[in-house]
């Protein structure tokens, strides 16, 4: 298969993903444009203002927000508990490399920071990926696991210490 029979193959499997959004639908209608077509424009453009740094802390900022707020909020409406853990353990890793980040300040230190966090983030959050569950437990797992190994630091555990508490007074 070449080059651009695989291109066309990804280009229809993005259109019919496309195609499930009626006001795309209408959008590719009116502008003549296909909704596929534009989605990897829109899509190029984005990834250039990041490499060319053009807002790019808030483009990748956007990106480690918007898809996993969108997924984490899909989540919460299903009935599926495995997709809940997938959220929730993504939000920690965003959360601890926020913090590492801002302490660190390695924007000056790293030519091309936003592009490659843009690419982690995406790696980190994407579904098909599950870049976040590959970090938390080979790196931050075995780090937290003293710190959380025993019952009692569970929330549950913590809750009856605090009911206890209470009875106590």
């Amino acid at each position: 298969m070449s080059a651009q029979d695989r291109f066309q193959h990804y280009i229809r499997q993005l259109d019919g993903e496309l195609s499930k959004y009626p006001a795309l639908n209408n959008l590719e209608k009116t502008t003549n444009i296909p909704k596929a077509y534009g989605a990897v424009g829109l899509a190029a453009l984005y990834f250039f203002f990041i490499i060319f740094n053009l807002g790019g802390q808030l483009l990748t900022n956007l990106a480690g927000f918007a898809i996993p707020c969108y997924y984490s909020i899909h989540a919460l409406f299903s009935a599926d508990k495995e997709d809940d853990t997938q959220w929730l353990t993504y939000w920690v890793v965003f959360s601890f490399l926020t913090l590492v980040e801002s302490f660190v300040n390695v924007i000056y230190w790293f030519p091309f920071y936003f592009t490659f966090k843009f690419i982690f983030l995406l790696w980190l959050s994407l579904p098909v990926f599950r870049g976040a569950d590959l970090v938390f437990h080979n790196f931050m797992a075995p780090m937290l696991s003293k710190h959380f190994a025993n019952s009692s630091s569970t929330a549950s555990g913590l809750r009856a210490k605090a009911q206890g508490l209470d009875k106590s007074e």
